[in-house]
């Protein structure tokens, strides 16, 4: 069995691991990652230098466990032990924009343990290529077990600094309501932020996932729902607004306008939005952000929507969510969280189960 020795960090943490330690162990718990290891990992280092190298080793212990144990054939656990590896791996990566080097080296470990953990998870699922744009967008695509006939699916969307690879506990939520998944990466996420900047118009994309879906003997195309956070919150309604085959969308934390949200955000995410728009400062990354607005856009969601809000979101200004509650055109529920932080980690009783019922029931399937 691997084994592995913690280095306590020796001085006081520089302003990023300081405010990683005191914001980030609810998302990174939510979605899997055991709170013994980001206590760790994070009180090991000091220098935000250091922190992708830290994550990775910490990765590294979860894949080696996950590679043993498909060696004995124990495949259900490998399953797990390979996904909390590629969720590390992406935690490694998911902000650490100034050495791309470290960041990518990182991203393809996560890749490969999730590609690996697929077929051993409950239920299984499969990498999926679908054409876009002369190149392919990559993604998961996950079914519910038994049942018969073609399922319902939740394309799930990514924000601005996550990827498919953290999708695992959402996911899961559907899965066990018998509507199958499929996460993918768009332009400026993950796999697709190395072709691609991130773009406003994320219907384009959707719109050749959705056609992907069509051509599926096991997919029900008729019965397609959306579910994004954060700046998927945003591609979610964006979607939903020019996609009519979206017949349901869920939108959590996403702005209304993301140049009105973008000065008060942390410098680890504006020197992110940087990398994923391709632009050389924090200043033309801030301007490319300008067209990423939903003015005149959310009056045309006509179809059902669940939307989330966090009163104290820091990321996003919760009024922006009841705005585009009150602009929609569909049917809207609006969740308004208190207390709840971005995307609404800290308050996930309130809100992820009643959202993942919601979803079936607007998509015709029964309850459980």
């Amino acid at each position: 069995m691997t084994s592995q020795v913690t280095h306590k960090a020796k001085s006081e943490p520089d302003a990023r691991v300081r405010a990683a330690r005191e914001n980030w162990m609810i998302r990174f718990t939510t979605a899997g990652v055991p709170v013994t290891d980001f206590i760790e990992v994070t009180q090991s280092i000091d220098k935000w230098d250091d922190w992708c190298s830290a994550w990775c080793a910490r990765a590294a212990v979860h894949e080696a466990i996950g590679r043993e144990c498909l060696a004995r054939s124990e495949n259900l656990a490998a399953g797990q032990h390979l996904t909390r590896a590629a969720l590390e791996y992406h935690y490694a990566k998911f902000l650490f924009t100034h050495d791309v080097k470290q960041m990518r080296d990182a991203h393809k470990k996560a890749v490969v343990c999730r590609s690996l953990a697929l077929p051993h998870l409950s239920p299984p699922g499969e990498r999926v290529a679908i054409p876009f744009e002369g190149k392919y967008l990559y993604g998961y695509l996950r079914k519910p077990l038994g049942g018969t006939g073609c399922k319902a699916v939740i394309l799930i969307v990514s924000g601005m600094d996550s990827t498919k690879e953290e999708q695992h506990n959402q996911e899961q939520l559907f899965l066990e309501r018998d509507m199958a998944t499929l996460s993918f990466d768009g332009p400026g996420q993950g796999e697709g932020e190395y072709d691609w900047p991130i773009r406003h118009t994320f219907e384009e994309p959707v719109a050749a996932v959705i056609d992907w879906v069509e051509k599926r003997i096991d997919l029900d195309a008729g019965r397609i729902g959306i579910s994004g956070s954060s700046m998927g919150g945003q591609y979610a309604q964006r979607a939903a607004a020019f996609e009519k085959r979206i017949k349901a969308a869920i939108a959590n934390g996403g702005a209304y306008s993301v140049i009105d949200n973008f000065d008060g955000r942390p410098q680890t995410l504006k020197d992110a939005y940087m990398l994923r728009t391709h632009s050389k400062t924090v200043a033309e990354a801030r301007e490319k952000t300008r067209p990423f607005d939903l003015s005149g856009v959310a009056s045309r969601v006509t179809c059902p929507i669940f939307i989330i809000a966090g009163q104290e979101d820091r990321i996003t200004r919760w009024q922006d969510m009841e705005r585009l509650s009150k602009e929609v055109k569909g049917p809207c529920v609006f969740i308004l969280l208190e207390g709840g932080i971005h995307v609404g980690h800290n308050r996930g009783h309130l809100w992820r189960t009643q959202c993942a019922d919601w979803m079936a029931e607007q998509l015709g399937v029964p309850k459980r």
